[in-house]
């Protein structure tokens, strides 16, 4: 695991200095090594900063140079098949004198020998990387399929500039950093900045699955190719799907084992995240079953009821004979983490189970230099909540004709609030709904959506009107809320999946693992994100997905092979942390300072009545409002750190 960065663009005198400093500031992604290139003659400048995982010596340093002389390549990732591709390039007799066993030189020698798109179809593993083409002056910029490893990229002033975090680009003498209001509003709506969108103006994400060719001295960027579709991939699996669950458990078991085995080579010490629920648990019975002697494993606790489960992957980790070691973390140490989150995301970021991720990888890495991860099940096999309601509810809506939801929803958007409520109070406690009238434009916007994406859009929303938060917004499109995007599948439930795989889970879960283990030089592995488990995810019925109430119905019957179904039916906690309780107390002042009136009307990027409201009525206890909040409040401290 690495961190690159780099840059293209005539006019400096001091490219190396500068391509050092650019990597200077993402050294945590790489402590071991760093290396810089430069091309005088073109402007360009390649810098490295390595975590060494797979062949420590100096043959696995970059910049690497193809033998050739006409490729340089800067890498941040793993090739878990990088083995068979070396027996692949050797068969395919093209003389290769190799200088080490790392999986850079590997993909250096796939690239020249493949092509671009050639390498990319064949590579099994996670990685952004650079390419420079000498003979054709082209650097090309590629993405895993899934979107594991970051990459932003775009034009400042006369100067192209790309890195695997924003740091590095902001110490560029061309660097603008000009806040983008309309990606503020959809960071409002999600609680992430969505691909392919930055904070900042003129920087982009490059999608998953993408890659982009860059020309003429930094100043023709190309339109982004995608070289796996999710879509197509969905479409075809669903057409295909196969109706034998045994037959598909065992598949499932087999591909699981595989992947779990790929991830666990490493030339450092490795363990694995275990907070015992079944994807982490799953990846952790299978390294398990693979290894001659216990694996480590790391879990987070905390004291607060609720919130804790600690005991439960002890447990887990007890039958599964691992290394286990858990750390009961104190609110005040959690909170603890709070300062440090606006530069260890660069943009702002704000769900807040960023903080006990960060727990969980500091911990692992006083012990291992990887650990595996159990993230992609809840995608893959349907197994959020938030589905079952979602489908619940629409379920029952969408039989009703879009004329009458309207009419409905105008009723219920106009009723008279405290009649309502003086009305509740009239009927037994147990029928009572709590905040009813405060409820009433939840379901009046539910109960006007059209179709079922746009339901699942306002469903998984935090902002549901962004645009009245932020002053001068027009919030962009994105796939969420654009049918002409959506491939054609058979229902809500599909749909759900879809989407979260591409937006939810790049831009939020693997957002949040990723910083948070790099900000510690942990790398971080997700077996369940195999590009061969998706495809054969999108083959399974989801009938077999979500069975008798409960989602991962397959996966369970996998995991049953190798830990008790009593062990581990029980409720689902999340990783999570009592937000809604510090805001009230501990971090009641921290809040009010960063959300007062004067400063949010001088910053000028929030209309500061919705949001004191939303503060005075959550202080209070009146109402819940922490979700989003926390969204102000990560904004806020992320603007307060742009000038360190």
């Amino acid at each position: 695991m690495c961190g690159i960065t780099g840059f293209w663009g005539k006019g400096h005198q001091e490219d190396k200095h500068i391509a050092e400093r650019m990597a200077q500031r993402i050294r945590s992604r790489g402590p071991d090594d760093a290396g810089v290139w430069t091309d005088a003659a073109a402007g360009l400048a390649l810098a490295h900063r390595r975590l060494s995982i797979i062949d420590l010596s100096p043959a696995g340093h970059q910049p690497m140079h193809s033998p050739c002389g006409r490729y340089v390549l800067v890498y941040n990732g793993e090739i878990y098949n990088h083995l068979e591709l070396r027996a692949e390039l050797e068969d395919a007799g093209g003389g290769f004198d190799w200088r080490g066993h790392s999986d850079t030189e590997t993909l250096l020698a796939a690239l020249r020998h493949w092509g671009i798109i050639g390498a990319l179809k064949r590579l099994n593993g996670m990685f952004a990387f650079a390419l420079w083409d000498g003979s054709e002056q082209t650097l090309f910029l590629a993405r895993d399929r899934m979107g594991e490893k970051p990459l932003y990229y775009g034009r400042n002033g006369n100067t192209f500039l790309f890195g695997s975090e924003l740091k590095a680009l902001s110490v560029h003498p061309d660097w603008q950093g000009e806040i983008n209001r309309d990606a503020l509003a959809l960071y409002m709506r999600h609680n992430y900045v969505p691909t392919p969108w930055s904070i900042y103006q003129g920087i982009a994400k490059l999608p998953p699955a993408h890659f982009v060719a860059i020309r003429e001295n930094g100043g023709n960027v190309g339109e982004p190719v995608c070289y796996w579709d999710l879509g197509r991939i969905a479409e075809q699996g669903v057409a295909a799907a196969s109706s034998e669950p045994e037959a598909l458990t065992d598949e499932l078991d087999g591909l699981l084992r595989d992947a779990v085995r790929r991830r666990m080579a490493a030339d450092v010490p490795l363990g694995a995240f275990l907070s015992g629920g079944y994807d982490s648990t799953t990846v952790a019975a299978l390294m398990q079953a693979q290894s001659d002697r216990p694996i480590k494993t790391f879990t987070i606790g905390f004291l607060e009821e609720g919130y804790n489960e600690a005991q439960h992957a002890k447990a887990v980790a007890d039958h599964l004979g691992t290394d286990h070691t858990e750390l009961y973390v104190t609110p005040e140490e959690a909170m603890a983490v709070i300062p440090k989150l606006p530069t260890m995301y660069d943009e702002p970021f704000s769900d807040s189970s960023q903080i006990p991720t960060f727990l969980v990888s500091q911990l692992a890495r006083q012990h291992v230099t990887v650990s595996l991860s159990g993230d992609g099940g809840d995608e893959l096999f349907y197994g959020y909540g938030r589905y079952f309601k979602a489908d619940a509810i629409w379920s029952k809506l969408g039989r009703v004709p879009v004329p009458l939801r309207r009419a409905l929803a105008s009723l219920v958007a106009h009723a008279p609030a405290r009649g309502l409520e003086k009305a509740m109070a009239l009927l037994p406690r147990r029928l009572r709904i709590a905040n009813f009238a405060d409820r009433l434009p939840i379901l009046a916007e539910m109960l006007a959506y059209p179709d079922s994406q746009s339901f699942y859009r306002h469903f998984v929303s935090h902002a549901k009107k962004p645009e009245e938060l932020v002053l001068g917004a027009k919030e962009p499109d994105t796939i969420v809320n654009r049918p002409d995007c959506m491939p054609s599948l058979p229902g809500l439930r599909e749909r759900m999946m879809y989407l979260d795989a591409m937006t939810y889970l790049p831009d939020d879960i693997l957002t949040k693992v990723d910083r948070a283990s790099m900000a510690v030089s942990l790398e971080a592995r997700v077996p369940l994100l195999d590009h061969r488990l998706i495809e054969f995810a999108w083959r399974v019925p989801t009938d077999y997905k979500y069975r008798n109430g409960q989602g991962k119905w397959l996966l369970r019957q996998v995991l049953y092979r190798y830990v008790p179904k009593a062990l581990m039916d029980r409720p689902k906690m999340g990783f999570g942390v009592p937000i809604e309780h510090w805001l009230r107390g501990p971090l009641r002042e921290w809040a009010e300072e960063l959300l007062d009136e004067k400063r949010l009307r001088e910053e000028g990027f929030f209309d500061p009545a919705p949001i004191r409201k939303m503060w005075e009525e959550h202080v209070s206890g009146k109402r819940c409002w922490h979700y989003y909040l926390w969204d102000v409040l990560m904004f806020q401290a992320w603007l307060e750190h742009q000038d360190d």
